[in-house]
């Protein structure tokens, strides 16, 4: 197991419409469909799609949504053991999609809120080289990975969404910290400005534009290949999963970021976040 995720499971109910409702408006949509999803299942299986030995660190309920979770998991080749089945029901992703493939979502956290510290101190770490964790779940179970993580030469990863306050020592242990541009912005006045947070690199999603990678030597910009967008649910996590895999096979920030960009662009190609998600063959073919 070489990428350990960290994060939310939710089953994502996804559904069409043809415009956002505004305030007390009823829009009618299509018919809903349930989807496997949550920001640290779909990285880890997003990493797992290409290769990658992936372990995933995460609660679900005892419902049928727990159980679709845990499926998807496991045929996309992550490792489940570290999975605790909560009394609290499977998180859901409450998503709608307009025309153009953006989305909306609310969710609602469930089992997700119930990821502990004790759960992170019963992981094993061997052979582990890079902890990719995400938000949705709470800050100090968070923290706590990373400050193992770091302690046994484990490269730390936080894709930062949603935005939340995290403390100082872990965001000084992070190496890179991910965000898109709309949550930069609301970090920091300038790229640059993101390791006066205190990561040691940062990586900010520009969407079709691609990324820009942040480091003490300033910031380079990596493209995206240019497709048709059908779905942008879960492209940031694709995008976080990709990034974890370039860093665990040995690739540069940039390089590993550039892989992401063309990773997370195939992924809006299609429905839906982890069934999305291409194989490695599938991202050679982008070049």
């Amino acid at each position: 197991m070489t990428v350990l995720v960290l994060g939310s499971a939710n089953a994502d109910l996804v559904v069409s419409v043809p415009r956002r409702p505004a305030g007390g408006e009823t829009v009618l949509g299509g018919d809903t469909v349930v989807l496997p999803g949550g920001k640290g299942a779909n990285t880890a299986v997003a990493a797992a799609r290409l290769g990658a030995s992936v372990g995933f660190v995460g609660a679900v309920g005892l419902d049928q949504y727990g159980d679709l979770l845990l499926s998807s998991l496991s045929s996309s080749g992550v490792r489940t053991d570290f999975v605790r089945r909560s009394s609290r029901p499977t998180g859901i992703a409450y998503i709608t999609v307009t025309p153009d493939g953006e989305n909306s979502i609310v969710v609602a956290p469930g089992a997700n809120s119930d990821l502990d510290v004790s759960d992170v101190d019963a992981l094993t770490w061997d052979d582990v080289t890079v902890l990719v964790c995400s938000l949705e779940v709470p800050v100090t179970t968070v923290s706590h990975a990373v400050q193992i993580a770091a302690s046994r030469g484990v490269r730390p990863v936080l894709n930062l969404s949603p935005v939340v306050e995290v403390p100082a020592g872990t965001l000084a242990l992070l190496d890179p910290l991910i965000v898109n541009e709309h949550e930069a912005a609301s970090l920091a006045s300038s790229f640059e400005g993101l390791l006066d947070l205190g990561p040691r690199s940062a990586v900010v999603t520009l969407g079709a534009l691609g990324a820009a990678v942040v480091t003490s030597s300033g910031v380079v910009t990596v493209n995206a290949p240019e497709v048709s967008v059908v779905d942008t649910t879960g492209a940031g996590d694709a995008f976080a999963g990709a990034l974890a895999y370039g860093l665990s096979s040995g690739s540069s920030l940039a390089d590993a970021a550039g892989f992401a960009a063309r990773v997370a662009a195939l992924s809006v190609t299609s429905a839906g976040a982890q069934p999305s998600y291409p194989t490695l063959e599938q991202v050679r073919k982008t070049r």
